[in-house]
């Protein structure tokens, strides 16, 4: 197992939810952090948190779904032993009554601008590094269509990445089902306790999982340097009774 210590970690949507929490556990751990995101009153809250942690932190402020302003970022930003990103958006529905122009935003959310981070992190990744994507679970196409279709595309991007990257580099991805975090903080709170009630009743251990059940897998695969080309789904097994 590898350590955190000293090591650079760069978390794209690292100012509030997950990502926090992994730039959190990383920085116990003796990371020195990069944080990107949206949102400058975020990612203020965040250095200020991270600091008094006793780390390094820089910010960048940046939206990842523009792809020049991605390249832009990666171009000013140093080399890095690891990379997260936290980067997708969701829907719910299937095929047919979805609005084709939200089908094409998810997935070009969720997959083409992760295929974009792939590539422009590939080339600021040192010998040993690692980049964890985020992909995700519990759902079919029929239920979340483009979000359904996104998760499959971050899988393959995935194993497609390890395989180029090795040995050098390894790329996995963690797997969430719903979890209640901030990222559902404008969805009114009604709808929120029905979604929470829908999956405490299919999720077969009957509970949602912490944030820090899912930001300690993003560790792990930073970690272990003998995982590569995985996804691990977090999930308490919803997608055994599929």
């Amino acid at each position: 197992m590898y350590t955190m210590q000293n090591k650079t970690l760069v978390v794209i949507g690292g100012s509030s939810g997950i990502g926090l929490r992994v730039a959190q556990m990383a920085a116990d751990e003796g990371a020195r952090l990069i944080i990107v995101g949206r949102h400058q009153e975020r990612l203020d809250a965040a250095l200020d948190d991270l600091t008094r942690r006793g780390t390094n932190v820089q910010t960048y402020l940046a939206d990842a779904h523009d792809h020049d302003l991605l390249a832009d970022l990666f171009e000013k930003l140093p080399a890095f032993d690891h990379l997260v990103s936290m980067v997708g958006d969701v829907m719910g529905g299937g095929f047919v009554r979805s609005d084709i122009t939200v089908i094409r935003h998810v997935i070009e959310s969720k997959f083409f601008t992760n295929v974009r981070i792939g590539q422009l992190a590939a080339g600021k990744i040192r010998e040993g590094g690692s980049m964890v994507f985020t992909s995700g679970t519990g759902g079919r196409a029929q239920d979340a269509c483009a979000s359904y279709v996104g998760n499959m595309g971050i899988n393959a991007l995935v194993e497609g990445l390890a395989a180029e990257l090795a040995p050098n580099i390894r790329v996995n991805a963690v797997s969430p089902t719903w979890t209640l975090t901030p990222f559902w903080r404008d969805v009114p709170q009604r709808q929120l306790d029905a979604t929470r009630q829908h999956f405490e009743q299919n999720i077969p251990l009957r509970r949602l999982a912490s944030i820090d059940e899912l930001a300690s897998t993003y560790l792990f695969l930073m970690k272990n340097g003998f995982v590569t080309g995985q996804h691990i789904a977090v999930d308490g097994g919803i997608m055994l009774g599929a």
